[in-house]
């Protein structure tokens, strides 16, 4: 038998290439990741220099912008500002009501126009009021701050922030057990949601959730809620008066429509979570310390300053009318709801019982030409308005609105009193003391009705309350 084949040398041979091509597969693998590093430190140095350019803010020598400086203390006042000795002093010193009996009430949109006249009116009766206000420029920053000024004198702390910053939220329910909150920030105008819509959901939907969801997991107690829903829900309803019984389902505009998801929202948290939430329609509120984005606000400037006003007209000819309601009677509307508004039933998140869940309509309930309230202030400003009538667009507004304010009436004695002349002849008064105008010859009369901060102008220096 022949021996078997000598194989020592084919495996020496075939060991050796296989040492080889590790040798070689460890090499390129180092190669490799000798690259990959390099092209990722070229990429990394590449996007920092990029990011230099692109936000010079962080260049040393560098002065940001006011817009972006002041985005930038916000941030820091969210986390950083918030908190300590001195500051929850001063909150709690806000917020502690000074009668018997008194709520202690949050005020979000506090330096808006309806959230300053509750505010005020709230403290002169003793309750405590802490503010909360985000100082957009929606409209003419300055007018909020001056409402911050007349807030501060009457001892009110409005803290400079978002109904969105839920932490800031929390913290502030940590330190205050409010009875209540008013909430009354949100994003308004019908027409300025066609070119800004999300500032509309951010505003009207996600902060009412987000105040919500902190009321109803954190807060204890829980607060009952009265919050500003709008007239505008009725939308294209055309059963007249208006009534808390008619159909909302068919908004006219992206702000109704974002008031309208506020009360299902509304009824989803009284539902799930028990907490005491009561909505208020308001119609058309006017008067002194009032917001410029109005008609009879920018009339009145326009007016005085010699420029052209616009009217409109429905497709049918007919002007359009509004239930124009005085600020004193809504303050009267928003401070009986607090009033009657039952208490939360939840704790930590879970229901205990069925809380209250209401809405009511706060409307003067006697619908004006707006062609009749320019007419009163030609009067009372002593000066013809240009005019230029028009057919009215599609713009979210409607032709007509009227309440109906039974059921407010019925449940917490609401019953407006200020006629549309009056009203505006305090506001005038209001308007020439602020701005510094020259006071107009004529100053028409009208039947008082009562008043309160509405009968009151401002010194612009000082931001004091001027006797009427």
């Amino acid at each position: 038998m022949a021996p078997p084949p000598d194989t020592s040398k084919t495996t020496k041979l075939e060991r050796y290439n296989s040492y080889i091509r590790r040798v070689n597969s460890t090499k390129l693998l180092a190669a490799s990741t000798n690259l990959l590093f390099r092209a990722t430190l070229l990429t990394a140095v590449v996007l920092i220099l990029l990011f230099t350019l692109h936000y010079p803010p962080l260049l040393a020598g560098h002065h940001p912008s006011a817009a972006s400086a002041h985005s930038h203390r916000s941030l820091l006042s969210s986390y950083s500002s918030y908190g300590g000795a001195t500051w929850e002093r001063e909150v709690r010193r806000s917020a502690t009501p000074r009668r018997r009996g008194g709520l202690s009430v949050l005020v979000t949109g506090a330096a808006g126009f309806v959230g300053t006249h509750c505010s005020l009116a709230l403290k002169k009766r003793g309750d405590g009021v802490l503010g909360l206000d985000n100082f957009n420029s929606y409209y003419d920053p300055s007018l909020k701050r001056s409402r911050q000024k007349l807030l501060s004198h009457h001892g009110i702390l409005v803290i400079d922030a978002d109904i969105n910053d839920s932490k800031l939220l929390i913290k502030l329910f940590d330190v205050v057990p409010f009875s209540h909150v008013l909430h009354l920030a949100a994003q308004a105008g019908v027409r300025y949601a066609m070119r800004n819509p999300q500032s509309y959901v951010a505003s009207n939907v996600a902060g009412l959730v987000s105040l919500f969801e902190v009321a109803a997991k954190h807060a204890d107690p829980q607060p009952a809620i009265v919050w500003a829903s709008s007239s505008s829900v009725y939308g294209l309803n055309t059963a007249v008066p208006f009534s808390e019984l008619h159909r909302t389902d068919r908004p006219a505009s992206l702000y109704a429509a974002t008031k309208k998801a506020g009360e299902a929202i509304a009824h989803t948290y009284n539902h799930i979570y028990g907490l005491s939430i009561t909505g208020l329609r308001f119609f058309t509120v006017y008067g002194p310390w009032g917001r410029p984005d109005m008609a009879y606000f920018f009339f009145t400037k326009a007016i005085l300053s010699g420029n052209a006003i616009t009217l409109f007209k429905t497709r049918d000819g007919v002007d359009v009318q509004r239930d124009f309601t005085y600020i004193d009677d809504v303050v009267q509307g928003c401070l009986g709801a607090l009033d009657t508004a039952g208490k939360s039933t939840g704790t930590g998140g879970k229901k205990r019982g069925p809380a209250q869940l209401r809405v009511y309509n706060l409307g003067n309930t006697s619908p004006v030409p707006v062609g009749k309230m320019v007419a009163i202030l030609e009067e009372l400003l002593a000066k013809k308005a240009k005019k230029n009538v028009v057919t009215m667009p599609r713009n979210g507004d409607v032709p007509y609105t009227h309440a109906n304010v039974t059921l407010a009436q019925k449940d917490f004695k609401y019953r407006p009193t200020t006629d549309l002349a009056t009203g505006l002849r305090r506001f005038v008064k209001w308007y020439v003391e602020y701005y510094g105008v020259a006071a107009p010859h004529a100053q028409g009369k009208g039947k008082r009705g009562k008043g309160s901060v509405g009968e009151k102008g401002k010194d612009a220096n000082t931001g004091r309350v001027a006797s009427a």
